[in-house]
């Protein structure tokens, strides 16, 4: 008889983790609060518009193309992808960087900015590359259990760059303060401010101008989708509305847990709800981790979203939008090191609807507006409306246009969603921070310590934040717990 894991969330790792479990031949039980799959990773769909209401940016197309390999399937079975030309803009108060989708693209428009400048940009690229190769090979497929697990004789020959930052590479080669945030921007994927992040994760930088931005047309739900009808086919059950209560442990193992008011028996429990929450589903003598222990860790930021339906067509914008036309610094450290609501804050806007059109009525737009804050800050109406004017004001400015009378409707998500929808501590939007003392060995563990046959995945374990972290976290896990097959 086959052996039973029962999963918490349906989130990406989970998600990965169900497959893989299943085709290890598990047999395969999830069990989501919301009424949709997907964590965080949901769809908001009104009035003919489609927002993908958490992960906008498909970066790493080789880890979701590795992932479906691993069951013979690729990501072309389930979605079609684009990738984008330009990737990205970037407004600041004087100029505008338009990010293309080549090298050489990107070389010219650092040109001019920065005569001089490409020479620079293909070097850092190139280590950016080796560092990609390195982390996808020797670091991000490791389950995190012990620090020689990163010995190896690549990652030897760079370990000074786990103890420089990002910043400080990127500040010695450039001068100009916008090619700067440029290339400082991909590792706030990690959740940490660019002087904080080792100079190692340099392969974010890889990731973007070397692989590219895509998009999955109709959104990046149609991954969620795509992973869904994986599972299922691989006999993984899905229940949807189902709020997990309790971890049942008896004997200092793992025996189930309590769903809708109902038992459910299991082999092993795996969490792929937020870490924190799903060890206050044990009794207090089965937590491996204190309060005090989750309150001095960096957190990644939590976020102010909008959801806002246009009757016409933007002018000036692309699909991805950075506005960094405020103080960078300011606004990292009031997130990091003096929390509170930002003063100019900087914002992303996502208008998919600019390359496909099947997320928009005809002749209409969806805007997706992002602005990163400092997690458990107080979350009001009035300060989610304040936040709003300033940043329609500032995309009005920056881009030539008035739209304020064009907005159709428009929805808001911030910290107390966060907490209440996705149980996310301190309402946190990404999970936990990749720091130097964050790092691979250092994070929270894939299995738990104290209960026998409980494991946890996702984003505040290994290997860390972000979409494909999580794919292969879900990897992970499922690796550690088929060994006790």
């Amino acid at each position: 008889m086959s052996k039973k894991v029962v999963i918490i969330g349906s989130g990406f790792s989970s998600l990965s983790a169900s497959s893989y479990l299943a085709q290890a031949g598990f047999e395969v039980e999830i069990y989501e609060k919301n009424s949709t799959v997907g964590g965080r990773a949901r769809q908001l769909v009104r009035n003919g518009f489609t927002f993908d209401i958490g992960p906008s940016w498909y970066w790493m197309p080789d880890i979701f193309e590795r992932f479906f390999g691993d069951f013979g399937k690729s990501t072309s079975d389930y979605y079609q992808l684009d990738k984008l030309d330009p990737a990205y803009k970037i407004f600041f108060s004087d100029d505008v960087i338009t990010v293309g989708d080549t090298m050489d693209k990107i070389c010219e428009e650092f040109e001019r900015i920065e005569p001089g400048s490409s020479v620079h940009l293909r070097k850092f690229i190139s280590k950016a590359q080796e560092n990609y190769d390195i982390a996808i090979n020797n670091i991000v497929y490791r389950p995190g259990l012990s620090p020689f697990e990163l010995v190896t004789k690549d990652t030897a020959m760079r370990v000074d760059q786990f103890f420089k930052t990002i910043s400080g590479q990127v500040r010695k080669q450039f001068k100009n303060p916008k090619l700067v945030s440029t290339l400082e921007f991909p590792v706030l994927f990690l959740g940490a401010k660019p002087s904080k992040t080792p100079s190692f994760y340099s392969f974010m930088n890889y990731a973007d101008f070397g692989l590219g931005t895509w998009h999955p047309r109709g959104g990046m739900y149609k991954i969620i989708e795509g992973m869904r009808s994986l599972a299922e086919e691989l006999g993984v059950k899905i229940h949807t509305g189902q709020d997990v209560s309790k971890i049942l442990v008896k004997d200092g193992k793992a025996t189930g847990i309590e769903a809708g008011g109902k038992f459910i028996e299991a082999d092993f429990v795996l969490s792929g709800a937020d870490y924190h929450h799903s060890e206050t589903l044990l009794e207090p003598q089965y937590r491996q981790f204190s309060e005090d222990y989750w309150n001095k860790k960096t957190f990644a930021p939590s976020s102010l979203l909008f959801y806002v339906g246009f009757d016409r067509k933007l002018k000036n914008v692309e699909h991805h939008n950075l506005f960094f036309d405020t103080d960078f610094e300011r606004h990292a450290e009031e997130i990091y090191d003096r929390p509170k609501w930002p003063t100019e804050p900087l914002f992303y806007v996502n208008f998919p609807s600019v390359t496909d059109q099947s997320m928009a009525p005809e002749g209409c737009e969806t805007g997706f507006f992002l602005i990163p804050i400092a997690p458990d800050l107080e979350d009001t109406p009035e300060l989610r409306e304040q936040y709003f004017d300033i940043v329609i004001r500032r995309l009005e400015e920056r881009t030539g246009q008035s739209i304020e009378n064009n907005i159709i409707f428009k929805e808001s998500f911030c910290v107390k969603d966060f907490k209440e929808q996705y149980n996310s501590y301190k309402g946190n939007a990404y999970g936990m921070a990749n720091t130097l003392l964050q790092t691979a060995f250092l994070r929270p563990g894939l299995r738990s310590k104290k209960v026998k046959d409980l494991y946890f995945t996702g984003q505040l374990t290994v290997p860390g934040p972000g979409v494909p972290p999580s794919l292969i976290s879900g990897k992970l896990v499922s690796e550690l717990i088929a060994q006790k097959k």
